[in-house]
């Protein structure tokens, strides 16, 4: 299938921009132009109000509502009621009349217009020329910003110059949690508590049914007080209309500095959430708009200075893999560990702001090599919703913790049982990502506590979901649903029994361990979580007897019966049909042999080094054909893949859309947010494909090539401390630390410091364009 590029926003390495206004890029841009900070986000919709197609889209990390409860469900093990992240206040309402006209893009009339987002400073800058019905020329411009350094902090700034006329400009400012999730006609919001002074106002606003809090103050600065008259009689809203006389040439400038606190635990009183909101905002007035600013310009400065890539030759990539760096800083960089990171983020309300467990396996290698704190909190959060995955076991009549599909809160969002209920990866991954860290860090206070009982849990699940064969005598897991998911209730998933038993064999090795080394703290263990010896045995015995359908030349087969799956052959299907599951009758889809996402080669990506060449070689060429990449994370396992097999127009070709996925609207769904997953897989693609990088062997190990339509391109890991930076040319790599690092580089051990080593690119890791003529 073809995805073919919508290329609207102009191509900067520093900046996206967008030159003029097209109402059927609105949404679109929307996501694209949002701003977050992990605390809270909003899109980039028109402050000013919009009455063409739009998502007023204000969004707090945590701050989640429930569906209502499905009675229709009968059957035991299925959730009966989900939950969503839901659009929040508004922080940055305004509406701005002249002669009783008001401004609407939808209707109104502008020139010269352009919106840019600054990677160097996460400011969102538009401005334009308003023509009113009258003739009279109004130039606006508005910027925002969400601060990365005091997370409740937002800013706001309006500047207004009337260009050919004098008169009166009505602007009204406020916060407003009137706001809608969705197509819902009602508000799930209210207000509980406001008051307004003029150019200070606030309000407390309650989720109806979570009892989640947000309290909400603003102070305007550069409008006089007796200007203002106060809103007092809308339904959850509090703010300030102006009426302000201005002289031709003269500019107006409106700076609104707005405190959001949340409060997610119920036992926290209203007046000390309101005090804490004070006592914040005092300090963000007393900091100011131009102080926080330079704060930010700072936190942007020193990420750069810490994680670019910069690639010679190819502008929309280097733009590209800067807007993905540039989005997963604002989505998550560890502020909270009782966050986690949406598959939209906070752009956009598809899939219901829920986490899946693409956050430990595609998401978590990215703050893994740039924030170590925040990858362990990723880690945290699990941690912190460990008694809810133990109740979801319970729920399906097993033992141990069972970690959800997909959730906010760690409770189970997912109704559609056959992926709540038969896809183990959610638990897997946990335990994956649990490896990994303690794999690169030896962060033993982690591994020996919060990272031991979650392992044993999930064991104990893994082992209680899983059976004994009849017939053989063997492990496996039955009626499950691997990665890929088009298909249903198979037996003997090849990555869910070996994911399972990795499992099972990291769970004994850290135990011993720590009996071993630690024998105090491994009694500890066993004393909260109950582990015996036999269950040790158990679980020992069932890794040892795991079904596994490897052949002895390294061929994997899926699940039990996948070579006798009829063929599709997905070339053939019309691009009309696309997406599938909007096209296809929904059973259509599991009654053939394609392939939704990477299933066999998922699991040869993260656990790369137990296979060998020839293996990843026989299973991409098999199952590479078969896969449709109906998931925004498939593109980039295959392109990685293919890189380290030496294919690398394949590798490029599934590259060429990574860094773009949103950008260029590759699946034309960027109007309902941002494919988080898609983002953190751009950087893998050039880390760990390009620069083949791999993390799960002994040693961290590289073997960089370059594609041959780049000249060169670097990029910066921070491994045990040390901070590396690989640049690589067509003909060799500069290797560099801050302090020495040993690794392997092309399968040789080296040891990299403060003085640039330079390694030349072996013949059979240069691409054809790249190998020197005879």
């Amino acid at each position: 299938m073809a995805k073919i590029a919508d290329q609207y926003f102009t191509v900067d390495p520093w900046q996206v921009q967008e030159e003029g206004f097209d109402p059927n890029h609105a949404r679109v841009a929307e996501s694209i132009f949002s701003i977050a900070n992990e605390y809270s986000g909003v899109r980039g919709y028109f402050e000013e109000g919009y009455s063409g197609d739009h998502l007023l889209g204000s969004y707090f990390n945590g701050v989640y509502e429930n569906n209502p409860e499905d009675h229709s469900i009968i059957y035991a093990g299925i959730s009966r009621q989900g939950h969503f992240m839901v659009n929040a206040t508004d922080w940055l309402f305004t509406r701005i009349k002249v002669d009783d006209e008001q401004l609407d893009l939808a209707t109104s009339d502008v020139d010269r217009f352009s919106r840019v987002l600054d990677f160097r400073n996460g400011v969102l800058e538009r401005q334009f020329v308003w023509r009113t019905r009258t003739g009279k020329e109004l130039q606006c411009t508005f910027s925002r910003f969400v601060s990365m350094t005091e997370a409740a902090s937002c800013y706001q700034r309006i500047t207004l110059t009337p260009l050919n006329f004098a008169g009166e400009i009505n602007i009204t400012s406020g916060l407003d949690f009137d706001t809608r999730h969705g197509n819902s006609e009602k508000s799930f919001w209210r207000m509980t508590k406001q008051e307004n002074q003029g150019n200070s106002f606030a309000g407390l606003g309650q989720t109806i049914h979570t009892n989640k809090r947000i309290c909400s103050r603003a102070t305007i600065l550069g409008l006089p007080v007796e200007d203002g008259k106060p809103i007092i009689d809308r339904n959850r809203f509090v703010g300030t209309q102006y009426n302000v006389t201005c002289e031709a040439g003269q500019t107006l400038a409106l700076t609104k500095l707005v405190t959001n606190t949340v409060e997610r635990d119920p036992a926290v009183a209203d007046a000390q959430l309101w005090s804490q909101n004070e006592t914040a905002h005092a300090a963000q007035v007393a900091m100011g708009w131009d102080a926080a600013l330079a704060k930010q310009k700072q936190f942007w400065q020193a990420f750069w200075a810490a994680h670019d890539i910069e690639i010679d030759g190819d502008p929309q990539n280097q733009q590209g893999i800067r807007y993905c760096m540039f989005e997963m800083a604002q989505t998550y960089h560890g502020e909270d560990p009782a966050n986690n990171i949406g598959a939209k983020g906070l752009t956009g309300e598809a899939y219901g702001g829920l986490a899946f467990w693409d956050t430990e396996t595609m998401c978590l290698p990215f703050y893994l090599f740039n924030d170590i704190q925040a990858a362990k909190n990723l880690l945290e959060f699990r941690y912190r919703t460990l008694p809810q995955a133990k109740e979801r076991a319970e729920m399906v009549d097993c033992r141990g913790a069972s970690y959800p599909i997909s959730t906010i809160n760690g409770h189970e969002s997912t109704a559609m049982w056959q992926h709540a209920n038969t896809q183990l990866q959610p638990s897997t991954a946990v335990a994956y990502a649990i490896w990994h860290y303690g794999h690169l860090t030896d962060d033993h206070d982690f591994l020996y506590t919060h990272g031991i009982e979650m392992l044993v849990e999930i064991s104990r699940f893994l082992y209680s979901r899983g059976d004994w064969s009849q017939v053989t005598h063997q492990f496996s897991f039955y009626g499950v649903m691997g990665p890929d998911e088009f298909q249903v209730m198979a037996n003997h998933n090849a990555y869910t029994n070996y994911m399972a038993r990795e499992t099972f064999r990291y769970t004994i090795q850290l135990l011993s361990g720590m009996r071993e080394n630690v024998p105090a703290l491994a009694e500890q263990v066993v004393q909260k979580t109950g582990v015996s010896a036999d269950e040790l045995a158990a679980w020992q015995k069932a890794s040892d007897h795991m079904v596994f359908l490897g052949d002895n030349n390294g061929m994997i087969e899926q699940q039990a019966g996948f070579y006798d799956l009829p063929h599709v052959d997905i070339d053939q299907i019309p691009v009309s049909d696309f997406p599938l599951y909007d096209h296809w009758s929904y059973d259509r889809l599991f009654r053939n042999d394609m392939i939704k996402q990477p299933d066999v080669l998922m699991l040869q990506f993260l656990y790369n080094h137990q296979f060998t060449e020839r293996s990843k070689r026989l299973n991409y060429e098999y199952y590479e054909p078969r896969t449709i990449h109906e998931s925004s994370l498939s593109p980039s396992v295959h392109s990685i893949l293919a890189e380290e097999l030496h294919k690398f127009d394949d590798a490029y070709k599934f590259f060429q859309f990574a860094t773009r996925m949103d950008l260029d609207n590759y699946n034309r769904n960027t109007r309902d947010g941002l494919h988080t997953t898609s983002i953190a897989a751009a950087w893998l693609n050039i880390v760990y494909g390009f620069g083949g990088l791999r993390s799960d062997g002994p040693t961290l190990t590289l073997a960089p090539s370059i594609p041959k339509q780049w000249h060169q391109y670097s990029f910066k890991i921070t491994y045990r401390r040390a901070n590396i930076t690989v640049q690589v040319s067509p003909d060799s790599v500069l290797l560099s630390a801050s302090q020495d690092i040993a690794l392997q580089v092309y399968q040789q051990p080296m040891v990299i410091n403060q003085t640039p080593q330079r390694v030349k690119i072996p013949k059979q890791w240069r691409t054809p364009a790249t190998v020197p003529a005879m």
